[in-house]
């Protein structure tokens, strides 16, 4: 079964070797997001001749081509999700490192609100907030 990833390779022309393939796998099936060594941990249990080089080459050629989307959450790490996903925003807890996906309409609204007030049209955006759980 072709995974998300591996159907929009198809589309933008991407060669897809078997390596690749695994790897698509992966993140499509990852819930969290993963850092390239997580990657390359979970993808070399499929296949082992995959390297950790091969997993950096291939999520760069799916971020460039707009299929992954690489998060910095200030942990010294890039952090990959696929892009299919509908739009949220992020919490990261500083002390765990767990990110919390969350969409807020009230949010949503505020950032259009604040890009018209100042003579824009928002177009994108990225929200990340960071915190610690209250006790």
């Amino acid at each position: 079964m072709s995974s998300w990833i591996e159907k929009k390779c198809a589309e933008r022309g991407l060669r897809m070797t078997d390596q690749r393939k695994v790897i698509a796998r992966v993140l499509s099936e990852a819930e969290d997001h993963p850092d390239a060594e997580e990657l390359y941990a979970r993808a070399a249990a499929v296949d082992s001749k995959i390297s950790l080089a091969t997993v950096y080459r291939t999520v760069r050629l799916f971020a460039d081509s707009g299929i992954v989307e690489t998060h910095d959450f200030r942990d010294g790490r890039a952090r990959y999700e696929v892009a299919d996903v509908d739009h949220h925003d992020h919490l990261i807890d500083v002390t765990t490192g767990d990110v919390i996906e969350f969409m807020d309409e009230e949010i949503e609204a505020l950032q259009h609100k604040i890009a018209k007030k100042l003579g824009y049209e928002l177009v994108d955006h990225r929200l990340e907030l960071y915190g610690k759980k209250i006790k």
